[in-house]
């Protein structure tokens, strides 16, 4: 196809092109200029009008839980949990285990509606369902196939609910990684849960597992509890111990990373993992907020994701900007820039895993692009876009996402996924789940 009539929003030294075209031809953008350019240069290319909007790169979200959607509304019996550790135990380690494949399912296309609207055109999951744990990767890839986007999938390994299903979740991941090697939208990486629910025999078992040149993707310190718990049981803090297995590498996802020292930050940058900062989660859990400005001085590769919260990147980024700021009663912290280069990483680290080039608009590159309807009423420059997404654009902006050329929605209609008809069937099998969520709670209060 090719888009005419519109504002790019490139990221790269061509900046802003006013009356700007794209071709597209096999998932990449073939060529860029200006709209009169591409059309006399390829007038029987189908054109798909822009009408003046912004096209920027479509947004990455470097970590999320799509498994997590069915607690929206949800009640937790009894009192409200104090701490995070409550809140796992009586939520979400309750949840996931009244999942059922259907469930698997549903929760995935809702969450990946979510996206699309959203402008959201990769997603790296993070999965869990103890009572139907094989085959679950690959429910979920098929609703990731079926909209057209692009996600990393993985199973979290964990010890939390006894030995055959912390077998079931190493041989999950294997084969998914395995089977899911050569393809363009989907990939494996390997799941691994925390370090307070991972003993050292499971960690060796997931070391000796992992495929070659295949990533983990854990929670690290999201709690003081996870500190406490390695210290206790094995006399090192968290980063230590993961390191010393084998589990840390240039392909690593560590997840949130709150309640690190500065050792520990040393060890994650020495090696090379990938940091997710989700601002949202931490404020909702109550957890504190990782060293956002220490990290990014640092140059290390520090990302954003959203935990399972739907809504925009956007979002994520105003979270991040915000919650630094209030932390430290200082309005020097998270600078819009800083929060800008979180973001732009979650495009390097789609490119580490599905290859290619994300995140730019230029020959190439992968045609993950949407169009957003925003009428700025100051300059826009590429100097200050930062701050026009943190103050000005939100979800209800994006009005077109396309992902590897293919179109997800257009003026605000889904093309690939019919919303009203996924919505209908999660919400009829919503009760069961509950109902087996209630019943599991109370086994276990």
């Amino acid at each position: 196809m090719l888009i005419t009539n519109a504002q790019l929003i490139t990221y790269t030294d061509a900046g802003i092109i006013p009356d700007g075209a794209l071709l597209i031809l096999n998932g990449l953008i073939q060529a860029i200029g200006t709209t009169r350019d591409l059309i006399a240069r390829y007038p029987d290319v189908a054109q798909l009008d822009a009408r003046g909007q912004f096209v920027m790169p479509g947004n990455v979200n470097a970590h999320t839980h799509f498994y997590g959607a069915y607690a929206r509304g949800m009640a937790i019996p009894g009192d409200a949990p104090a701490d995070f550790p409550a809140i796992l135990r009586r939520l979400w380690w309750n949840l996931d285990k009244a999942l059922d494949p259907e469930a698997v399912r549903y929760s995935a296309l809702v969450t990946i509606i979510d996206a699309i609207k959203s402008g959201t055109t990769t997603l790296f999951d993070h999965h869990a369902s103890p009572n139907a744990i094989d085959g679950s990767l690959d429910i979920i890839a098929e609703a990731v196939k079926t909209a057209g986007m692009r996600a990393a999938l993985c199973y979290e390994v964990s010890d939390r609910d006894g030995e055959e299903r912390t077998q079931a979740g190493i041989a999950e991941n294997v084969r998914f990684i395995k089977a899911s090697a050569a393809d363009s939208n989907v990939r494996g990486l390997f799941g691994l849960h925390a370090s307070m629910t991972l003993s050292d025999t499971t960690l060796r078992a997931c070391v000796d597992a992992v495929p070659a040149h295949t990533g983990f993707h854990i929670h690290v310190a999201e709690h003081e509890a996870d500190q406490e718990d390695s210290l206790s049981k094995y006399g090192v803090r968290v980063v230590p111990r993961l390191k010393a297995h084998g589990i840390l590498s240039d392909r690593t996802i560590t997840a949130h990373c709150v309640h690190i020292d500065a050792d520990e930050m040393a060890l994650l940058q020495e090696s090379g993992v990938w940091i997710t900062h989700q601002a949202r989660s931490n404020m909702n859990n109550a957890v504190g907020a990782l060293a956002f400005d220490t990290l990014a001085a640092r140059d290390m590769k520090l990302c954003l994701g959203t935990d399972g919260f739907f809504g925009s990147m956007w979002e994520e980024w105003k979270a991040a900007y915000f919650l630094h700021k209030v932390i430290h009663r200082d309005p020097r912290r998270a600078n819009g820039a800083d929060v800008a280069a979180a973001a732009a990483r979650n495009h390097q680290l789609a490119a580490q895993v599905f290859g290619g080039t994300f995140g730019i608009l230029e020959v190439g590159a992968r045609a993950d692009v949407i169009f957003v309807d925003y009428h700025p009423y100051t300059p826009l420059t590429p100097g200050n876009l930062a701050w026009h997404i943190l103050f000005g654009l939100d979800a209800s902006a994006v009005t077109t996402t396309i992902a590897g050329g293919r179109i997800l929605m257009q003026d605000r209609t889904l093309l690939t996924l019919d919303e009203r008809a996924i919505a209908d069937a999660a919400r009829e099998i919503a009760p069961s789940v509950w109902a087996r969520y209630a019943l599991i709670s109370g086994k276990d209060s």
